[in-house]
């Protein structure tokens, strides 16, 4: 997936989770946060970031802010660009074989989850989580508390009885993390719920992604440690 209009900026501070104050040239630029998480390691002042030029004159933030560097590491933090990346790899051919139908944000129970697949006489579930946090080369998700989350993986798990596969997908926003976990000190019903799906019957992925300032794409399946 690739980005129309992107400028480097210098972050300052982040008011509250919408917005954020970034240097763009020598002036000061409200921006609009992609991304609802904390942040909190990624965030931080002098950081080199990323902005999107949104092009919509009506807005009241001209640009979005999409990347930023943590060390020598660049990371994606735009909440929307994971569905995208993997939507484009799943019409490649990618993860699922001769899909011959794809539908995006599709309810089920009471969640709408991300994509539903069907490739010949297979049904196919898809939640599709964006992963920003990583520490020491491991990469781990949730950044807060998810209840979302925790009801995604519940009704996952209980799709299987009614016929269909289901996966939960771990993109992670930066390439070459070491493995994957779940952020059990954050949130540990988290970590439970992952783990009573997948005994239940529901595949866990995680892929990295390799990250340029204009673009993401999904990259190599990385390790999940329970």
């Amino acid at each position: 997936m690739m980005y129309d209009s992107v400028v480097e900026g210098v972050f300052l501070r982040r008011p509250n989770r919408f917005i954020a104050e970034v240097e763009v040239d020598g002036r000061v630029e409200i921006c609009h946060v992609k991304n609802t998480g904390r942040c909190k390691e990624l965030l931080v002042p002098s950081a080199k970031v990323y902005l999107n030029e949104s092009g919509n004159p009506a807005r009241s933030t001209k640009y979005d802010l999409i990347a930023v560097y943590k060390g020598e590491r660049l990371i994606n933090i735009d909440s929307q660009a994971p569905n995208r990346a993997f939507g484009e790899y799943l019409r490649q051919g990618g993860l699922i074989e001769e899909i011959t139908y794809l539908r995006p944000e599709t309810k089920y129970r009471d969640s709408r989850l991300d994509f539903y697949a069907e490739a010949g006489e297979r049904r196919i579930f898809l939640e599709v989580k964006g992963v920003t946090l990583e520490e020491n080369g491991v990469a781990m998700f949730p950044d807060a508390p998810t209840e979302r989350g925790v009801r995604h993986l519940n009704e996952l798990a209980l799709s299987l009885a009614d016929g269909y596969e289901a996966y939960v997908i771990f993109i992670i926003q930066m390439e070459g993390a070491s493995y994957f976990t779940p952020n059990y000190g954050t949130h540990p019903e988290f970590g439970a719920a992952l783990a009573a799906a997948i005994e239940a019957g529901v595949k866990a992925v995680a892929f990295d992604c390799v990250v340029a300032p204009d673009s993401m794409a999904v990259n190599c399946r990385v390790p999940i440690k329970l």
